[in-house]
């Protein structure tokens, strides 16, 4: 399912993030506030107390960004405990085809996928918390996609779950993807070291 908040330019745009929670337990869609003139667009793009009063978890200790060209996908990644981690991703330019995989077990929707249109132009992003692989594909090129997580990346601890394994219906038959990725384990054959805690999940309804 693709998840987009569809509203007129002409609406005012929030003062504040907006949350809206997903179908995975956990995984929020967040606009962010914005305000653009003749000098050209300001956003901001995290505020703790917005994450905090919805009992997220936010303490972000690491900050990278990716550029990638037409046709690329990236995923599904993440890191395995205790290097796991809670991620906030979002779109600096272009736009890309978001997607989160439930891999906790215990969870209401363990195995099961969402997918989010994520771009510049709609200045949104995706929270995923600990136990969603990750991963994306670009609609529109360059896409330059930040990512905040709450843990340093370890490679030892650096695992992911083939794109095509789980039943995920990408834009692309044939993407441009690394090595890597299409040597990754398929979601069949993976072990799962992630368990599903119901208090972990933030309240529902927030905004």
């Amino acid at each position: 399912m693709d998840i987009l908040r569809k509203e007129s330019h002409n609406i005012a745009q929030p003062k504040t993030i907006y949350f809206t929670e997903c179908r995975l337990p956990g995984c929020f869609l967040l606009e962010f506030p914005n305000f653009r003139d003749h000098r050209g667009l300001f956003v901001k793009s995290f505020k703790r107390s917005a994450f905090e009063e919805r009992g997220l978890e936010c303490n972000f200790t690491e900050s990278f960004y990716t550029e990638s060209g037409e046709n690329v996908l990236r995923g599904m990644h993440f890191q395995v405990p205790p290097a796991d981690h809670a991620k906030l991703v979002y779109c600096m330019s272009g736009s890309i085809w978001d997607v989160a995989l439930d891999l906790r077990i215990g969870s209401p929707t363990f195995g099961e996928h969402e997918a989010y249109d994520l771009s510049a132009e709609h200045n949104n992003a995706a929270y995923l918390p600990r136990g969603i692989a990750h991963g994306f594909f670009v609609r529109s090129a360059p896409a330059v996609v930040v990512y905040h997580v709450t843990s340093e990346h370890t490679p030892e601890h650096d695992k992911g779950i083939r794109w095509d394994s789980f039943g995920a219906k990408w834009p692309q038959s044939a993407p441009v993807i690394s090595r890597r990725d299409e040597s990754l384990v398929p979601f069949a054959q993976f072990e799962s070291p992630f368990r599903f805690d119901p208090d972990m999940v933030s309240s529902r309804g927030l905004k």
